[in-house]
């Protein structure tokens, strides 16, 4: 399929390499980074949070999945809402995804720089995205092959976090439980932040126009990278609220550290932090690719300046939509705090994946708007519970989006 307004990507990504990055963004942005402000919402609650968040990702997923196989182009949700609901819907999911995924870039970014020189953590932050950049300009290919050696080195720190815990720690089963009495509202809460944590596997549809046979790759990858992350999650956050309980998990800046060194091994704890590092690099990475992609895909429909949909004739690289992106995240970078980016990206995203699912059931028959319309209910109810702040200032920016959408339409209406 011909990309619309400009020359197509070039198709090198395989099964394997769509699963690896959409672990790379996932694992990063998850276990580091969503369990404290998690467990802060939700108490003894956070498993349920964790077992709800993943339901919904499971909805999107399959309906992502689906839409990825019919519309193999980069933009994600972007295309997919163009497609089947209308520009307006395609363009509200796009500009959600970006600002969304531009919060969280600045969000992954902070945290290499708190786990790498937390004196220094806007300067790092804003090095690593110069960095990242620089490496997404040149090619997928070279993108792909980092994010294999980040993933291998992310799970290897996880695996020893967990037997060090479960094995020689002081891990006590009746800690997971116990903790502030569970409530409802928190509940929901913690499933919104942790679908941040789940939210990686969108890079796969996003680079959908990168990878070959998008048809049959793209729809195993998405369910693959989703159960491997899954998983992980669940095996990860077990030990950590055993070692230190949910009370004691919300109040940390660094619960794996802090869990290791809690077991009694505080030697391992410069490696927890390096594998923190590692991994958040990893998401940033994925982040803005994903973003990057999207914003490729609205500037050749002209929702975003047009310049930015050009395509490198020696890398294959939407390199301008790279180099606005990257600028863009730096200066977040530089100004963001961690857990507010968190809570914004959340709600965001969110409406992203509503609008996915609301495209994925208006596809066929009945009896597959099924896990569509769990998806569409579950997006929007974990949307609405959120903490107010990312609650107002959220729906604040996606209005404002579609009031510039709606002046645009105005002004230069379309034959």
């Amino acid at each position: 399929m011909s990309a619309p307004g400009g020359p197509q990507l070039h198709r090198r990504l395989g099964t394997f390499d769509a699963v690896t990055i959409g672990l790379g963004s996932m694992l990063g942005a998850g276990i580091f980074v969503a369990l404290a402000p998690a467990a802060a919402a939700a108490g003894a609650g956070l498993l349920i949070g964790l077992g709800i968040a993943a339901v919904v990702a499971y909805c999107n997923a399959t309906s992502s999945a689906r839409l990825a196989a019919r519309y193999p182009e980069s933009g994600g949700t972007y295309v997919y809402g163009r497609e089947r609901l209308g520009e307006f819907w395609g363009y509200t999911a796009g500009w959600s995804f970006v600002v969304g995924k531009t919060a969280s870039c600045g969000a992954m970014a902070l945290t290499v720089g708190y786990y790498v020189w937390p004196a220094w953590a806007h300067a790092v932050a804003v090095a690593a995205v110069v960095a990242l950049t620089a490496l997404n300009y040149t090619g997928i290919q070279k993108s792909a092959l980092l994010t294999r050696a980040i993933v291998v080195v992310v799970l290897a720190v996880l695996a020893a976090v967990v037997v060090v815990i479960l094995g020689f720690g002081d891990a006590d089963v009746t800690r997971i439980w116990s903790g502030s009495d569970i409530s409802a509202m928190g509940v929901l809460q913690a499933a919104g932040l942790l679908f941040f944590a789940f939210a990686g596997y969108a890079r796969i549809a996003t680079l959908g126009e990168e990878v070959r046979d998008p048809a049959r790759t793209i729809p195993h990858a998405i369910p693959i990278a989703l159960t491997i992350a899954l998983l992980v999650y669940g095996i990860v956050a077990v030990a950590v609220l055993a070692e230190l309980g949910s009370a004691t998990l919300a109040s940390t800046p660094a619960p794996l550290a802090d869990a290791v060194a809690a077991a009694g091994f505080p030697t391992l704890e410069p490696m927890v932090r390096a594998g923190a590092a590692v991994a958040a690099l990893g998401a940033l990475l994925a982040l803005i690719l994903g973003v990057s992609r999207t914003t490729l895909a609205m500037a050749r429909d002209r929702h975003l300046p047009h310049a930015l949909a050009a395509v490198h004739p020696r890398f294959g690289s939407p390199h301008r939509a790279e180099v606005a992106v990257g600028i863009v995240v730096a200066v977040v970078a530089a100004l963001v705090d961690v857990r507010a980016a968190i809570g914004f990206s959340s709600f965001a995203v969110l409406l992203y994946y509503a609008i996915a699912n609301a495209s994925a059931w208006n596809l066929g028959a009945l009896g597959a708007r099924i896990v569509p319309g769990v998806g569409l209910a579950g997006c929007l109810l974990l949307a609405f519970t959120l903490p107010l702040p990312a609650v107002i200032v959220g729906s604040g920016v996606v209005v404002a989006g579609a009031v510039a959408y709606g002046l645009r339409s105005w002004r230069s209406p379309r034959r």
